[in-house]
């Protein structure tokens, strides 16, 4: 593993240390990677109107979209999970806005990982085009 991607992977997990998930007890983390390298993090949000949360990896988009940023290269999940975990159906649209070929990584605490294109996730995504303009 590279410095850089040790360090993605730190981020991540740091993230998941102040999830807010006292509903779910699912703490998730995620670092998302800008076109330049910036590094953006984020962490589940939940809230007792369940539909109100935020997921991990739409915070840290949120955060690189507020700084300005539109292009990315990839994500890490972080979860202590026993299985790595992919981003869900609105997490995988609202990336998908921004980088449809978003290279995904998911880590677990005890050290299982999986890596996979958003492309693959969500092959038939909502788009622009999908918009009917009169």
């Amino acid at each position: 593993m590279t410095a850089a991607t040790t360090a993605l992977h730190d981020a991540a997990v740091g993230a998941m240390g102040h999830a807010y998930a006292p509903y779910s007890g699912f703490r998730v983390g995620a670092a998302l990677v800008t076109a330049d390298g910036t590094v953006f993090s984020g962490c589940n949000v939940e809230n007792s109107a369940f539909p109100a949360g935020t997921c991990a990896e739409r915070g840290a988009l949120a955060a690189a979209v507020v700084a300005g940023h539109r292009s990315f290269t990839h994500i890490v999940i972080a979860t202590e999970a026993e299985v790595p975990t992919s981003p869900c159906g609105i997490c995988r649209q609202a990336l998908s806005e921004f980088a449809p070929s978003l290279d995904i990584v998911s880590i677990t605490t005890a050290g299982a990982r999986a890596h996979w294109s958003l492309s693959d996730l969500l092959p038939h995504p909502f788009t622009p085009q999908s918009l009917h303009h009169l």
